[in-house]
């Protein structure tokens, strides 16, 4: 077969066709480049400048007729379709199938893996996202809102009452609000500002409260959490001098002056008969300071014992009901002023004889010396003696002037004293005081604070720790 399309060579070989070539044509051996231009002229499509040219000389290609067929006569001449726009590889069709239209077995498992995927993305990003809200934004947060709740309540409990609208808390607030973490929100300083605003609001009281004998009334709280209109129980009086209270505020901080009041001194002279021990032993004197203490019965419960009612059957009597004495570490009244004090005329009644004897013997001789000293006197009866004119009054002055004062020293310094004297003092305390002070006297104590000691206490002081 092959022979027949190279033609053979062989002229005496009768069956093979005649060769029709041009003379001065040589033979190609490309035996791949016919076969090429063979199918090419059978499929009708083979290009001319397509062509690649073969490796022997260039032949020219002889058309070939092709055979036409005839339509039926009831047959319409169809027309070739035009190319469909070509998919891209790996496209599916509407169907879902592959790109040539049809559905290929990997297609649903690709998609369920593609739609799996999705979903476990989504929930791990949920849970993600809802892991470091709750365990790290949520409770960052808190910290952060409770440093700022923290922070308000100091501003609220230091800038209250006047300075309630004052720029520096404000400042304050506005600080607070910018803080964007614990740490930044906790070192705002608060009670600084809120101490320079209060001395500044309290001196400018002192100066415009001051009575005629220049002194202030304090009003203070034990009880700082207390609303500012609280409970007389809660509240305590000082009277001081204006130059300590300028002192005290220049030391105090916002924690004190925010609960205090600066007032003009309202007092009264109240007297009450208190015994030697309620005095504070005897041992004060006109002008001295002293505090006011309520004193407490050491049994704050009495138990009483039920009784039965005999009138109804089944019926028990109750208990009867006791009264307690609330209990405070802070006096009842601070910085009362002593005016006066009197010791009862038993004190004041003098008979005392002293006697000094002396005697010597020596070979039947005998020397005697006796000395005797007595003195017998009525200080109440010298003291009418002395404002009736009956004797010279600045002699009288001058030698009973602070009998009872020496009469206490005298007691103090021999360890030995009358403790059954009754004493009657004159004490100012604020106005509102004075009806605890009537109603307590028999339960009250006056002490001596060290800060204003007297002179006596004061000298026994140094001596104690030089």
């Amino acid at each position: 077969m092959l022979d027949k399309l190279k033609g053979s060579k062989k002229k005496n070989n009768k069956d093979s066709p005649p060769d029709l070539r041009k003379n001065g044509e040589k033979e190609s051996l490309d035996v791949g480049g016919i076969i090429q231009d063979l199918v090419g002229k059978i499929s009708g499509k083979a290009n001319k400048s397509e062509e690649k040219p073969s490796r022997g000389p260039a032949k020219k290609a002889r058309p070939m007729p092709k055979p036409r067929i005839k339509p039926k006569g009831d047959e319409k001449i169809r027309l070739k379709p035009k190319d469909k726009a070509k998919k891209p590889i790996g496209a599916k069709t509407a169907s879902g199938g592959g790109p040539f239209g049809r559905k290929l077995p990997g297609d649903d498992d690709d998609q369920r893996t593609i739609i799996g995927a999705a979903v476990f993305g989504l929930i791990l990003i949920i849970l993600v996202a809802s892991g470091y809200y709750f365990l790290v934004y949520a409770p960052y947060q808190e910290t952060l809102q409770d440093a700022k709740a923290t922070k308000l309540n100091e501003i609220n409990a230091y800038f209250k009452g006047p300075l309630a609208v004052d720029p520096e808390k404000q400042a304050l607030l506005a600080d607070i609000d910018a803080g964007v973490t614990p740490e930044q929100v906790l070192s705002v300083d608060v009670i600084g500002p809120a101490t320079n605003s209060w001395r500044t609001y309290q001196n400018q009281q002192l100066n415009s409260k001051k009575d005629p004998f220049d002194r202030v009334m304090i009003v203070y709280s034990t009880d700082p959490s207390a609303p500012e209109q609280a409970a007389s129980g809660s509240q305590k009086n000082v009277i001081m001098k204006a130059s300590d209270a300028q002192r005290f505020i220049s030391q105090a901080d916002a924690t004190v002056l925010a609960n205090m009041e600066i007032q003009t001194p309202d007092t009264v002279a109240v007297p009450i008969i208190i015994s030697r021990l309620q005095a504070a032993g005897g041992l004060i004197s006109v002008g001295n300071m002293v505090d006011v203490y309520l004193r407490v019965s050491p049994e704050q419960e009495q138990q009483a014992q039920p009784e039965q009612n005999e009138t109804e059957e089944g019926e028990e009597a109750q208990p009867a009901q006791t009264t307690q004495t609330p209990e405070s570490s802070t006096p009842q009244i601070s910085g009362a002023t002593v005016l006066a004090i009197l010791r009862a005329k038993d004190s004041g009644t003098i008979d005392a004889r002293v006697t000094r004897g002396q005697s010597f013997s020596v070979n039947e001789l005998i020397s005697q010396s006796q000395r005797e000293q007595t003195a017998s006197a009525d200080v109440e009866q010298l003291l009418r003696a002395a404002a009736s004119g009956g004797f010279n009054e600045a002699e009288t002055r001058a030698l009973l002037q602070n009998y009872g004062i020496k009469l206490s020293d005298f007691e103090r310094t021999s360890n030995l004293g009358e403790l059954d004297a009754q004493y009657l003092l004159l004490l100012e305390v604020p106005r509102e005081n004075v009806l605890f002070l009537i109603q307590n006297m028999d339960s009250i104590i006056l002490t001596v604070p060290t800060q204003q000691a007297p002179n006596w206490m004061i000298n026994e002081l140094r001596t104690i720790y030089g």
